[in-house]
């Protein structure tokens, strides 16, 4: 690495850890509208009568469906939650990601949930307890970028990515 891609890199910060939290928050509601096109258009062709019929399939199809949402923005850089909390997503050394790192920061980016469901499942505890596993769970996540070097979450150390401020240029 060149003395320019190395300074480069040091100029990449991470944003505060509230402002990710919020565009994470601000992600989420943005998934109603793509789960609610994406149900529609399982529960349509899949001529679903009832919300319990192919509960496993839609969650299948979801999951492919967030996987292509979220592959195709972060390899642009950003999705509209990132865009408005100014924040972007970028390789290790600062360039933007290829379709295959963005999706293997998608699969791990399942760590956020994952642990705290499969702690719940054997146990079936009811909702408020799991919801209580599950944000305790998503609170200590969060907290463990603060040990990172750059300030990273887990899976974008393990992806190699890093989310780093957006720079906009001033309109003169």
């Amino acid at each position: 690495m060149s003395h320019a891609e190395a300074a480069a890199v040091t100029d990449l910060i991470a944003p505060p850890l509230p402002r990710r939290l919020a565009c994470w928050l601000y992600e989420g509601m943005l998934m109603f509208g793509v789960v609610f096109i994406a149900g529609y258009l399982f529960s349509t062709l899949s001529q679903t009568r009832h919300a319990l019929d192919n509960r496993h399939g839609l969650q299948a199809f979801l999951f492919v469906v967030f996987g292509i949402y979220f592959t195709w923005f972060w390899a642009k850089g950003q999705t509209l939650a990132m865009k408005t909390w100014h924040i972007r997503v970028v390789d290790r050394h600062g360039q933007p990601l290829t379709q295959l790192r963005a999706l293997l920061r998608y699969v791990l980016s399942w760590l956020w949930f994952l642990p705290p469901l499969a702690a719940v499942a054997p146990f079936g505890l009811p909702a408020g307890e799991s919801t209580v596993l599950l944000l305790g769970w998503v609170a200590v996540w969060a907290t463990l970028s603060r040990f990172h070097p750059q300030r990273q979450f887990l899976h974008d150390a393990l992806a190699g990515t890093r989310l780093v401020q957006a720079v906009h240029p001033v309109n003169a």
